[in-house]
């Protein structure tokens, strides 16, 4: 396959490929006239799906739920519990998937005619998942069944704990799971060892999405019952909104069901029905419909500062409240507090990057310090995955000798596999994850040993990982041909994503006309094509890198090929667009 304007190493010293065998025109000589569908081919949609994946629809991509393992008696379990009224808390985590799968729940029941309580255990000081103390105190305060959102898979105390207070629980979870489950009343997970094919084929779900296929269930189970003959059925697509948030800001893969999610999903939102969403868009200042990069930039990171620097429930209590005024005073304390995180992050990302810095060049960065705020290291960890190009984990070590971590990793390489292997041969308190995060809690004692223990077993995993490393392209552009128009075409391809990559193009070759260093190490410039077209091109966190030091070193008489993502620019009302560096390479003199 040919190089893409015959890069074979970029200032960053990557080669330059056109991505998938369609976007060159390789695939049978098959090349279409249109340009979604050369996106979509390129993202490895069949010919024969192309109509399915131009729109993606529930109809097209559900699954019955019930070829899930667990989900039919966890359906009965819950519809039994409306029934004879009785009391069920969900149980939540303190992350945007959390907080959301937690919310489409009590919003379903309460349609349902139920009232459920919420539970999301404090970060600081009862950590991730439930624990035994937790479940026991909410028997005895009177709830008959607990439902765990987002958590559960490794809580084999604390469910054990449980089941000997009498409490039934039914685990709704997307977490890798070990060969032997902890005691449950019902524990639905694709990831679970013995789903069947067509299950474990949708272990990409966030929670939330395992959450909607749980409410389907229900209201199939419910329907059958008559419980809708004397009341209306709930439209559960109007929570499509929540599913769409926590699938994009957890990072799960946009392919198949998930795309259906997100593009429904965004139609709901942009509806704004939900009070607490609603506010929160007015306190991110979106003054447009969201798309699916402000989920993960905008109002995921507005939910999770509750959980990291703040309350853990607030993000819950925003997405179910109703009231107008109590949802704009919950989105102003986060957004308030979100700021705060920006400002504990910049520090511990400072003492993180010197520290793995001081490393070498190890295939897993992992670092751990006393007195690093254990809401903020996840993000750490994405900072330095990011910029060492390889998995990262961060500790934050407390002074009960114990170290809380979150890593992050690169594609091909699965973190939460290796991590639940650590916690099985006995190193670590606690563990588990998907492919690309994890968390832990390890003795401080121990950070040595794990350090060693992912270093073997996952370096020839990033090794094959950084091989040959490439830039996949969709187009080549000339300055003027970015404009707000292709910036709209190229979105009509999307949503965009983890496992469905935002297209990416080859723009120049360009002269630099003005670069100077914006805000906290960005990149912003100038630049003039052959035909004396100007464009604004911004590269994020890129002034101190050989990327951000040839921009800025390029002067008048060199000429780059920019590599990077078109954006509609709509700053003060002006429409434009402008280009997302990742990338450039030197153009021919």
């Amino acid at each position: 396959m040919s190089h893409v304007v015959g890069v074979t190493a970029s200032i960053l010293g990557r080669a330059w490929r056109w991505r998938g065998a369609a976007a060159d025109g390789r695939d049978e000589g098959f090349r279409p006239d249109d340009l979604v569908d050369q996106l979509l081919l390129a993202r490895g949609v069949e010919r024969g799906a192309l109509d399915a994946h131009r729109t993606p629809t529930l109809r097209s991509f559900m699954p019955d739920p019930s070829l899930f393992r667990d989900m039919d008696r966890a359906a009965e379990r819950i519809a039994d519990a409306l029934a004879r009224a009785e009391r069920v808390t969900v149980f939540g985590d303190y992350d945007v998937d959390g907080a959301t799968s937690a919310a489409l729940m009590v919003r379903l029941l309460r349609a349902l005619g139920g009232d459920p309580g919420v539970y999301i255990p404090d970060r600081l000081t009862e950590g991730y998942g439930p624990g035994g103390a937790a479940l026991v105190a909410l028997k005895a305060a009177g709830t008959d069944l607990v439902v765990t959102v987002d958590c559960g898979a490794q809580a084999f105390d604390a469910l054990q704990e449980a089941k000997a207070a009498g409490l039934d629980v039914v685990v709704v979870d997307h977490h890798k799971c070990a060969a032997a489950l902890p005691v449950a009343h019902a524990l639905v997970n694709p990831n679970r060892l013995d789903q069947c094919d067509e299950g474990a084929s949708h272990g990409h779900l966030a929670a939330v999405g395992v959450a909607f296929l749980l409410g389907a269930a229900l209201l199939r189970v419910l329907r059958g019952r008559g419980w809708f003959m004397d009341r209306p059925e709930p439209k559960l697509l109007e929570l499509l909104d929540l599913v769409a948030l926590g699938t994009v800001a957890d990072v799960a893969s946009l392919r198949g069901l998930n795309r259906a999610f997100v593009t429904q999903g965004l139609k709901v939102m942009a509806n704004r029905r939900n009070v607490g969403l609603d506010a929160l868009i007015t306190a991110s200042r979106l003054t447009r419909a969201p798309l699916c990069s402000d989920l993960g930039f905008a109002l995921g990171p507005r939910i999770n500062a509750g959980g990291r620097v703040g309350r853990s429930d607030l993000g819950v209590r925003l997405l179910t409240t109703d009231d107008p005024d109590e949802a704009r005073a919950i989105a102003s304390e986060l957004d308030r507090l979100n700021e705060e995180r920006r400002g504990i992050e910049a520090v511990v990302l400072e003492e993180a990057l010197r520290a793995a810095e001081g490393q070498g060049n190890r295939a897993v960065a992992l670092v751990a310090g006393r007195g690093w705020h254990p809401g903020v290291i996840g993000i750490v960890a994405s900072r330095l995955k990011e910029k060492l190009d390889r998995p990262a984990l961060v500790v934050a070590l407390g002074n009960d000798g114990l170290g809380k971590g979150s890593g992050r990793s690169i594609a091909a390489v699965d973190l939460g596999a290796a991590v639940l292997a650590a916690k099985e041969s006995g190193l670590l308190l606690a563990g588990g994850g998907h492919p690309m995060a994890a968390g832990l809690t390890v003795e401080a004692g121990r950070v040595d040993a794990l350090q060693t223990y992912l270093e073997e077993r996952l370096e020839a995993d990033v090794a094959a990982a950084r091989t040959g490393k490439s830039l996949s392209f969709d187009a080549v552009l000339s300055v003027g041909g970015v404009t707000p128009e292709f910036a709209d075409a190229l979105e009509r391809g999307g949503p965009y994503g983890q496992g469905w990559p935002a297209p990416r193009v080859a723009c120049g070759p360009v002269q630099v006309v003005k670069a100077d260093v914006v805000g906290n190490g960005h990149l912003r410039a100038i630049v003039a094509g052959r035909d004396g077209r100007r464009l604004k091109a911004v590269a994020f966190r890129q002034a101190d890198t050989p990327l951000g030091h040839a921009v800025l070193g390029a002067g008048s008489t060199r000429r780059l090929w920019l590599a990077g993502k078109v954006k509609r620019d709509d700053w003060n009302g002006r429409v434009g667009a402008e280009l997302h560096m990742d990338d450039a390479a030197w153009a021919d003199a």
